[in-house]
């Protein structure tokens, strides 16, 4: 007898439906599983056994082949012991139902039937709903962030004769409901970080803002204590709120990784990520023999902070340069190849030499600037030239320690920028993959960032006199945008233009050589 069972295995961040297809004959008693399972795949046939066994069902004796197809991609996790139990019961005639065809299913099995979480279930939602399926069935932990997919009805369980009880149509089980809206809502609510902490640093801020504004990169030169982290965590409370799109992007990177928080069904809040310098090539971009989303993709839509740039490894920071640039991580291996989206805003900083300090000449006992020269070389140009603002963080006078008066809050400065972000919203409306001033291409560079004559002059100045490299001159263009976005300004005026010049200051000769 052949029985036919839905599930999903995901590839990345996406999933593919896979038919688990049960068959049973008499012989040998032996169970085959077949389809490139992985080993915690093949170890299904153990648990689902056990768990049939101790739920009062019977396990058909005699020659039990299982199929995952489509054969030729590789399956892994624990989420097959579910729709493998149920095909089994289903194939030996214990179970009688018509919704299996109707149905996607996954969990993993303890061997007294209750069903455990397992990670990217909401990439299967988001599939089953695509291919039209009308049920889904997923252990009770991951009901809530399945619940988020409009367009299929999800039932959590938490034991295996729930599920086959659901099955037969014994009892009223109504499909878990969940309102989006209201997890905005909570995670909207007050957040205990914002800008009116910071004193002083006004033309710090001032850059941050337009950073946020426009999407762009930046790194942060300072000494020591003068507030480069603390400007940095606070980033996400300037940014725009995610949209629903964004929010289950970040969810779906989340929920394969297996970090999503227990009970947590939707990411609201832009992530921010800060790994430690001594972080790995694959930890920081992702990879491994199991392909898993690094660091850069785990900020997708929100911010990467790499304090201390120049202690990182050379080798990590080189393999950012094209996740930067391109928005996503692509991953080859023999069996596969997947694709982890990585859209950041990389937010670095760093010293401005070994000691901490500025290089003062008058100070004799101070870094030289052989030394500091050195010290800043650290970053490669390939990596400098994707970072648009060059800001530079000096120490806070007592005056303005000692104050009372508050800076600007957050939700003021994200009022700005949410206006800023929908005047590009509608200038890129129809462009792909464009969705702020950063990530102009070439040309569209050329097409929206013309220049009038005292503009032209200024920056003409700027690349000639102050020895700006040829590189500058695109992101200075770009920077020139925002600003005049942040103005409501549809032309870029020469006052743009000198302001982006100003977050350049990495590019002057003397720096980095």
């Amino acid at each position: 007898m052949l029985s036919r069972v839905y599930c999903a295995s995901t590839v990345g961040v996406d999933a593919k439906i896979i038919d688990v297809e049960t068959h049973h004959t008499n012989g040998m008693v032996k169970f085959f599983l077949v389809g490139l399972p992985d080993r915690a795949v093949k170890e299904s046939r153990d648990r689902v056994e056990a768990a049939i066994r101790n739920t009062g069902s019977y396990y058909p004796l005699g020659r039990i082949t299982a199929n995952l197809a489509p054969a030729d991609l590789p399956k892994e996790g624990n989420g097959f012991d579910l729709p493998l139990a149920i095909g089994i019961l289903n194939m030996s005639g214990q179970i009688h139902t018509d919704k299996l065809d109707d149905t996607v299913m996954l969990g993993e099995l303890a061997l007294d039937g209750k069903i455990r979480p397992v990670k990217g279930v909401l990439p299967v939602a988001v599939e089953a709903a695509k291919k039209g399926f009308k049920y889904l069935v997923v252990p009770k932990e991951n009901g809530g962030e399945a619940a988020v997919v409009e367009g299929i009805e999800v039932f959590p369980f938490e034991h295996l004769n729930q599920v086959k009880d659901w099955l037969e149509n014994r009892g009223n089980i109504d499909p878990l409901r969940s309102n989006v809206q209201e997890y905005f809502h909570q995670n909207g609510k007050h957040n205990p970080l914002d800008f009116s902490d910071v004193r002083g640093q006004e033309n710090v801020k001032r850059a941050l803002e337009i950073a946020a504004a426009g999407g762009h990169n930046v790194i942060m030169v300072g000494p020591p204590g003068s507030g480069k982290t603390m400007m940095a965590r606070r980033i996400p409370t300037i940014l725009p709120p995610l949209t629903l799109e964004e929010a289950l992007e970040t969810t779906k990177i989340h929920s394969v990784s297996g970090i999503l928080e227990s009970g947590k069904a939707l990411i609201t809040k832009r992530q921010f990520r800060s790994p430690h310098h001594t972080v790995s090539d694959v930890a920081l971009v992702g990879g491994g023999s199991i392909p898993m989303p690094g660091e850069i993709s785990m900020a997708h839509n929100g911010v990467l902070f790499l304090d201390e740039l120049p202690e990182f490894k050379r080798s990590a920071l080189e393999v950012m340069r094209q996740p930067l640039e391109d928005g996503s991580v692509s991953i080859s291996r023999a069996r596969m190849s997947v694709t982890y989206p990585s859209r950041v805003m990389l937010v670095a900083s760093m010293n401005p030499s070994p000691s901490g300090d500025w290089y003062d000449p008058q100070e004799m006992n101070g870094t030289s600037s052989m030394q500091m020269q050195r010290y800043l070389s650290k970053i490669s140009g390939p990596l400098l030239d994707r970072i648009d603002l060059h800001i530079e963080v000096h120490k806070v006078s007592y005056e303005e320690l000692s104050g009372k008066a508050k800076g600007e809050s957050s939700k003021d400065i994200r009022e700005r920028v949410v206006e800023a972000r929908k005047i590009q919203s509608k200038r890129f409306m129809g462009m792909k993959g464009v969705y702020c001033n950063a990530q102009m291409s070439t040309r569209t560079v050329r097409k929206v960032c013309k220049l009038d004559d005292a503009g032209s002059s200024i920056l003409k100045k700027a690349i000639t006199s102050l020895g700006l490299s040829a590189r500058a001159y695109d992101r200075i263009l770009k920077v020139s945008r925002t600003v005049a976005d942040l103005d409501h300004s549809e032309e870029i005026k020469s006052n743009h233009v000198a302001e982006a010049i100003q977050y350049r200051s990495l590019d002057r000769e003397g720096w980095l050589g």
